[in-house]
Formats: C-alpha cells, structure tokens, sequence
C-alpha cells in the first residue's frame, strides 16, 4: 500500500509541530463512534465501500474519516500526549514495525480479531498490526502513445530507446532497488546489496544517470494524470490506481509487472484510543473473507485474508499483485531493511534532490 504519499487534509498539510501544538484531551469515549485514517484516494474509497460503509450500517457506528501520509509522528505525538483521536489507521509494513517498536500501537490480540494468524498474509510478521491488503509499486505506460512500450525495469532507465520524462515517487523506496535492477542485480540479491554502502552507492549513481529526466510525484494520483496529459512517457503508482484508471476512466495504461514491489498494509491501533473495543469490531469486521473478496471489487489490491482468494471473480483475480504471472520477477521487500535503514536513506535522497 507500501511508502506512499497521497493528498491530504489541512491538517496534515500544517505539519507535525503545529499537529503536536494543538492536540487536545480526547473526549469521553463514546461507544457509537470511531475515526478510521487512511491514505484517501481510490483506495480510501475502497474501504469505503467494503468495509465502512456496511460495517457503519450494521453497527450503527458513526465514523469520521481522515487521510494522512503515513507520518509515525502524527500517531507519537498523540499517544505521547494521551490525546489519541484516531483509532483504526491503515499503516504501511515500516510504520507498523517501526511504531510497534516504540510501543505506540496496540498489540493485536487475534482473539479479538476473530481470525486465525495463520490465515493473514505475513501475519506472523507484525505483531501491532492486521495485514488487510496486498498492493504494488509497478510502473505504467499510455499504451496509446507508446505502442511498443517497455518490458522491464532496465527499460524505465533507458533514456535511448524510451527518451522523455518518467514518473517516480518522491522517496527512495523501491526507487533504490530499481536502480539496482536496471544495473544488473538480480531480484534475490537486492537487500544483501543494498545493505552496504557501495550497494546504495551505486543504486545513487543509477538514479543519476535519468534524474533530469524524472518528473517526482506525492501523491499517487498523479502519475495517471501525468500519463493522461502526455508529460510523462512512463512512471511508478501503485497498481491499483492504474487499475481504476483503466476500469472507470477507460485509459489504455498498461502495467509492467516486471521488477513489481508487492507490499502490505495494515490496520494498527495508536495505544490509548479511549476506543479499543470498537476498534476490534472494526478491524475484525473488515478482515472477514467475504469483506476482502469485496474489496477487489474497487480497487486491484489482493486481500489479507488467504480465504478471500477463492471468493474473488476469476477476471478480477488475473489483474492482481498475486497472480503468479505477474509474480514472476517480482521483489520481495524487506520491510525490517526499510524500517531500519529508511530515515537515512530519506535524508540521503532528499539531499540528492537538492543537488
């Protein structure tokens, strides 16, 4: 789902300090009502329809929406103050390593849950938090103008036979392990590379060679519209946005699945909701089978739950991360690599930018 940066609400735009600066003491716990986070978009849609809306329905719960970037210190900051407001947040694999480490969400009890562990993809993984769904980075093209488009990561840095812009996230992940790709490293050895210092020096000096080049994006809408307009040639999403492209605006995008990134995210807890109880409900409503199956209906992100599998349409089925097709040279991301090494290769690669 996966580092990634959707639009956001003022709130999120003002900035952590100013979030720290005017937290105030939660309300009184009320038993009807909940406030659910996540990255907006059409994925936030997603689990408007599969999960929020029915489950608001069949409670009788209110619940208030929010959107962020993923930012672990929104959720410090109000454990840290006792002032938690946000209840159920949707969390990518660093967050819910990095944050259960800290012990600013809830160990999950599975009991509560009502699923067993062992039927979650990568559940044995995290102990803070629920996997909910499997989503990739992958790049994309306009099908409509480039007819012989590319066919592998090398292509995304081959500046002679695809010249033009690219689309990449403004962050180096996945960024990092491309360019390793596109240098000769294959899929297998990626982190035992990138774990020196001469690894990510050289995925750096790959980056360079298309950094002209590069068009960089926040939120995960854009690349779409970027394709749409023709500024970019190519450029990195997350597949289900290409998807709905795809299906609801009738875009010919097409979606090269080598060097694909799958990943998870998650439901986590920030400790010390006043709401803990409802939060369960919540979670376990939306980690039902029959709940994941009806989320791929929105949107091309494979379920959580290994029992949704056999619940999803067969021609939905064939469009996501897990197909076995499109698994064939995929990178298998290392979210402890991520969660470990991520605030210095950021800093690193905001450096690089402002060269």
């Amino acid at each position: 789902m996966k580092i990634r940066m959707l639009m956001t609400s003022a709130l999120v735009m003002a900035g952590v300090a100013a979030f720290a600066l005017t937290l105030t003491k939660p309300a009184a716990a009320d038993d009807k009502a909940l406030t659910v986070v996540s990255w907006g978009g059409a994925y936030q849609h997603s689990q408007q329809e599969a999960y929020i809306k029915p489950f608001a329905k069949e409670t009788g719960t209110k619940i208030t929406e929010e959107e962020y970037n993923g930012e672990i210190a929104k959720i410090r900051a109000m454990v840290e103050a006792k002032a938690v407001t946000w209840d159920v947040v949707d969390v990518d694999t660093q967050t819910a390593l990095a944050a259960c480490a800290e012990g600013i969400l809830e160990p999950i009890d599975y009991a509560k849950v009502g699923v067993d562990k062992s039927k979650m993809i990568g559940g044995d993984q995290f102990d803070c938090a629920v996997p909910t769904i499997l989503y990739s980075t992958i790049f994309a093209y306009d099908a409509d103008k480039l007819k012989d488009g590319p066919k592998t990561v090398a292509d995304l840095f081959d500046l002679k036979k695809f010249p033009g812009k690219r689309a990449l996230q403004k962050n180096p992940f996945i960024n990092l392990e491309w360019a390793l790709m596109a240098d000769g490293v294959a899929t297998k050895d990626l982190y035992k590379v990138l774990n020196t210092k001469e690894g990510v020096d050289r995925a750096f000096k790959k980056l360079d060679t298309i950094k002209k080049d590069v068009v960089w994006w926040e939120a995960g809408a854009q690349t779409p519209q970027l394709l749409a307009d023709g500024q970019v040639v190519m450029g990195s999403t997350w597949n289900g946005r290409i998807q709905n492209a795809v299906v609801n605006d009738h875009k010919n995008f097409v979606i090269v699945w080598d060097g694909q990134a799958p990943d998870y995210d998650l439901w986590a807890i920030p400790k010390g909701t006043p709401r803990l109880d409802l939060a369960y409900q919540f979670i376990a409503f939306s980690t039902r089978a029959d709940n994941q199956a009806n989320q791929t209906n929105y949107i091309s992100y494979g379920p959580g739950n290994k029992d949704a599998i056999a619940l999803i349409k067969p021609d939905v089925l064939k469009d996501l991360p897990s197909a076995p097709d499109n698994m064939k040279n995929a990178i298998i991301v290392d979210p402890q690599f991520w969660a470990d090494h991520g605030e210095e290769l950021r800093d690193r690669f905001n450096a690089w930018l402002a060269q």
